[in-house]
């Protein structure tokens, strides 16, 4: 199937369960008049919310590329999910302020049996339409997918704490831990909506992503080829599931245009090799410089100018600086 259907096929599963699962919780806070449980059923309001926003920031950034968007529409996926990680994040305010509010004016809880079976059932459906979402997201690198699902998931770990809350309170009979138990899991819905707010946020402002780019570097040390004496001012832009990358690949001087091509079309098919068709990369060629000749390891050059002295292993620290710079320290 292809990802960008697919993708959008679980997040309407991911929609319609949030639904269900926000009346299953309202109904359990209906029954019991827990504070805690309101604290689950406010964060599944987000959910519902969450879920149709990152549909359709899916069905948004499926769309070929056009005129006014030549990179396509993969961006919204990141607006997707900052708008889940404020949503999130109100949320947790919300449940802190009708926690504080139960501690000076405590609820009478009924039927607490029956509320922890409904919430009980709600949080075992989260986690496997939230692991779901997160195992394809990331097999078709969908940042809104992977944000719904995490989202999913950590409503479920919020869920069985409410459940660990609600069970000491019907073995206590104290009712302020009620209160309690939604404001710790309070802080850790705010937390999860910092994260997936910071995440995006870095999505947005093409804030360079290390370990993708560790990635990349690793995989070019190990099938470089003799003619690459270079690499650098190397960039990797996400645009949803799409990367762009672009790069300045020295080749010897001597090398004609048609030549130098292939090289260039060499690097290409051996990184799609790694990534699959979901990069683009735009090379720019150099000829080499007389400075490059000590780390240029190529053994049939006839016009080298100096002895070769060490091969500079690539890394993330020295690819994405200028060649020059680099050769010369």
């Amino acid at each position: 199937m292809n990802p960008a259907r697919q993708n959008i096929k679980v997040q309407w599963l991911v929609a319609v369960v949030a639904v269900a699962l926000f009346a299953i919780k309202i109904a359990a806070w209906y029954f019991t008049n827990s504070v805690a449980i309101l604290t689950d059923a406010l964060e599944s309001s987000v959910n519902v919310l969450t879920g149709f926003v990152g549909l359709y920031s899916l069905y948004l950034s499926a769309k070929p590329r056009d005129e006014n968007h030549p990179y396509g529409h993969g961006k919204v996926e990141f607006v997707s999910a900052a708008l889940e990680g404020v949503f999130i994040s109100v949320a947790g305010f919300i449940i802190i302020y009708e926690a504080v509010l139960n501690l000076s004016q405590p609820h009478e809880i009924t039927q607490l049996d029956f509320g922890i079976i409904l919430i009980s059932i709600s949080a075992a459906v989260n986690f496997g339409v939230g692991f779901a979402a997160v195992k394809i997201g990331k097999r078709n690198k969908s940042m809104a997918l992977i944000a719904s699902g995490r989202h999913l998931q950590s409503d479920t770990y919020t869920t069985l704490g409410i459940i660990v809350g609600l069970a000491l309170i019907a073995v206590t009979h104290l009712p302020w831990l009620d209160s309690a138990v939604a404001i710790i899991f309070a802080g850790i819905i705010l937390y999860s909506g910092f994260k997936i707010l910071r995440s995006s946020l870095a999505g947005i402002m093409d804030e360079a992503d290390e370990e993708l780019l560790q990635e990349l570097v690793d995989y070019l040390n190990e099938v470089r080829q003799a003619n690459w004496v270079d690499l650098h001012n190397l960039r990797i832009i996400k645009y949803g599931s799409i990367l762009h990358m672009d790069c300045h690949l020295t080749v010897p001087w001597f090398l004609n245009v048609n030549e130098a091509h292939d090289e260039v079309k060499t690097l290409e098919h051996k990184i799609k090799e790694k990534f699959g068709s979901r990069i683009e990369l735009f090379v720019h060629t150099d000829g080499c410089l007389d400075i490059s000749c000590p780390i240029c390891d190529k053994q049939d050059c006839k016009v080298r100018q100096a002895e070769f002295r060490q091969k500079i292993k690539w890394m993330v620290e020295n690819i994405r600086s200028n060649q020059k710079h680099q050769l010369r320290n």
